[in-house]
């Protein structure tokens, strides 16, 4: 279903002469309000002017996080703060957080892609959305919730944690859609099976998850586990917060961005060259209609490519592909490339075991070495070693096959690795920092 039928199937050309238009808007309102960005324009040699067409945005600047933090709280801001509405934050776990600020217009805007991001995963004005994604500072719980009520739908604003509360409120109000982090949906479900309920007696019938990179392996868990239809939708706090593009409900091949609110690019991370469409690198997005805190060629760190065919569905708006991890959380093992989905890819494909892994990565001897300690499940947990024996080194078989690379493989005991209600810890890296 389309909410914005103008929009959402604009022909190329129009999608186009918009982004331009609106693009140079942007890179005026950035030069003349932020001195970041008037001295990061004059130090490339460039200027707003200079934009003759999209392809001339390659000569201007990159915006890093690190930029957000150095410029902390307020001084990325366009607009004065009698103007800001509201404010969200990252959660600061490695340094100061990272600070965006919401004008009136900018939280409008973000309710339609929100709105249009629900249409696109099949939900309507009649559903009741479960909306389990956190409130307060982190964008997810908001930013879902306005959408919702956009939508026309019923939200109810249960945020994180309190997971057997949730399941009661669940089923109780006829809950039918579902908004949390992927790995939280399956904390949902095995507590769902622990208070010896069937799922099948919920309402459910769609979860959209995101916040955290998800395989599909992991949908197909997902799925079978809450007996619903998985959507991935993606978003980050710097750009707007959920909301920034989604899976269409039609194919699932790839998640529309709005593009006549974001420009996206994939570049090569190591050397910053733009790539054609197609070629799988990180995604950079520059901001075309916020005011608060326009962002400008902003590396995500995330791992995709863009898809330009056209949707079975009618949207015109190029796809993201599902991400494949972020270029930062990439492990370096014995100089082989490391993503934590590539070993859940593996993991979740093993029925002896449950979804709920950590990578602990340590130096011996100058060498990398990488643990995986995955729990096994009550129905195949057994003290017999020989057992436990077989199942570690079939593991760690199928992650050399894969990925080339020896690990070591800590079976533990079932619910032995802790659950998380907002985005899951997958990585702990020990080894000495340069």
């Amino acid at each position: 279903m389309l909410w914005n039928d103008e929009f959402e199937t604009l022909p190329r050309e129009a999608i186009e002469s918009l982004q331009l238009k609106r693009l140079r808007q942007t890179l005026e309102r950035v030069n003349a309000t932020v001195p970041f960005y008037r001295e990061s324009f004059r130090k490339s040699g460039v200027a707003p002017d200079q934009l003759k067409s999209l392809k001339d945005l390659e000569r201007f600047p990159f915006t890093l996080k690190q930029d957000m933090r150095d410029n902390y709280p307020y001084g990325l801001f366009a607009a004065p703060l009698e103007q800001i509405v509201r404010i969200h934050a990252s959660s600061g776990t490695t340094g100061k957080p990272t600070v965006v600020g919401y004008t009136r217009r900018d939280i409008e805007i973000w309710a339609e892609v929100m709105a249009r991001s629900f249409a696109a995963a099949g939900a309507q004005k009649s559903d009741v959305i479960h909306n389990a994604y956190g409130y307060g500072l982190f964008t997810g719980g908001l930013g879902a919730h306005y959408g919702a009520e956009k939508l026309g739908a019923s939200v109810i604003p249960m945020s994180g944690g309190n997971t057997r509360k949730q399941i009661m409120i669940m089923e109780d109000f006829g809950s039918t859609v579902l908004t949390c982090t992927p790995s939280y949906s399956l904390f949902l479900a095995e507590t769902v099976r622990e208070l010896g309920k069937d799922i099948r007696n919920f309402k459910l019938k769609t979860g959209i998850f995101g916040a955290e990179p998800w395989s599909e392996q992991m949908r197909d868990q997902i799925e079978a586990a809450l007996n619903i239809k998985a959507i991935d939708i993606y978003g980050l706090s710097e750009i707007l917060g959920p909301g920034v593009a989604i899976e269409c409900v039609e194919a699932q091949n790839g998640l529309h961005i709005w593009e006549d609110h974001f420009y996206p690019e994939i570049i090569d991370p190591q050397t910053g060259d733009v790539l054609a469409d197609g070629e799988k690198g990180e995604l950079v997005i520059t901001t075309l209609t916020k005011e608060g805190i326009p962002l400008i060629r902003y590396r995500t760190r995330d791992i995709t490519r863009l898809i330009a065919e056209p949707c079975l569905c009618g949207r015109t708006h190029k796809r993201i592909e599902r991400l494949s991890g972020r270029s930062d959380d990439m492990l370096i093992i014995r100089g082989v490339n490391v993503f934590p989905s590539q070993i859940e890819s593996v993991l979740i494909n093993i029925e002896e075991i449950e979804p709920h892994y950590l990578l602990i990565v340590d130096r011996e001897e100058n060498l990398d070495t990488l643990e995986v300690q995955v729990e096994v499940n009550e129905r195949a947990f057994s003290d017999e070693i020989k057992v436990l024996q077989t199942l570690s080194n079939r593991i760690r078989g199928e992650i050399k096959d894969l990925l080339g690379i020896t690990c070591k493989v800590r079976l533990v005991e079932p619910k032995t690795i802790a659950r998380s209600e907002g985005k899951a810890k997958r990585v702990i890296d020990n080894r000495p920092k340069a």
